[in-house]
């Protein structure tokens, strides 16, 4: 989609890759996107407890339940809580998932970020790079649960790099660690402008660390 400005026309670009955990059906993952309805759009990614099938399950419930109080207009943050108090009602506050939202809101002018995980989220922007890190539990465990909400101006040369456990953790098998940070920060400085190739690109290294097999799902959403 593309936004006109009040001098420049700027472009959305969003970039997807994800893969199931080695040996498994499928991926307990879930991405979905809606539009918003005063003007923009909004990304949820879940990961549900576990892996597999039951995971997946969770990771539908939570996303089709934020995606549709978004569509209708309902705040990321109250969204994000009414996810938490119907997971947590519907598996009586024994299973987990973590949950993030990236929107890009028209009305506000501003990309909205929520998250309900414990892996961080990163922003390049026109100050450099950034790790949103602040401590966040996962929904559908503790009461009073709530998202950390961090907003930004919509501008130009801004990333947004959200990735799930799979990826923070990959490579811990056999010792190696995963450097998001700096695998974004050498993609950006050599040029590239293409949101899907980064997606792509850390997912192969996550996959690479783990040596083809992953051992958990993983999931990376990159918003330029």
């Amino acid at each position: 989609m593309q936004e006109q400005g009040d001098d420049v026309e700027l472009e959305l670009q969003i970039g997807v890759a994800k893969v199931g955990k080695y040996a498994t059906s499928e991926s307990g993952d879930t991405l979905e996107m809606v539009e918003r309805p005063h003007g923009g759009l909004s990304l949820v990614l879940v990961d549900g407890q576990r892996s597999g099938r039951a995971a997946k399950r969770i990771s539908n419930v939570v996303a089709r339940k934020a995606i549709s109080l978004l569509a209708e207009g309902v705040r990321d943050g109250a969204a994000a809580r009414a996810a938490h108090d119907y997971l947590r009602t519907y598996r009586r506050g024994k299973v987990s998932a973590t949950l993030n939202i990236v929107s890009l809101d028209l009305s506000t002018r501003t990309i909205v970020i929520s998250r309900n995980s414990h892996c961080p989220v990163l922003v390049v922007d026109e100050d450099g790079l950034r790790t949103l890190d602040e401590s966040s539990q996962a929904i559908g465990v503790y009461p009073w649960t709530k998202p950390i909400i961090s907003e930004l101006p919509v501008a130009a040369n801004t990333w947004v790099i959200v990735f799930t456990d799979g990826v923070l953790d990959a490579g811990h098998r056999f010792g190696t660690s995963l450097d998001v940070a700096g695998l974004v920060a050498t993609f950006i400085s050599q040029g590239a402008s293409n949101a899907p190739a980064l997606a792509d690109t850390i997912l192969a290294h996550a996959v690479e660390l783990d040596h083809g097999r992953p051992q958990d799902d993983m999931s990376v959403l990159v918003l330029a």
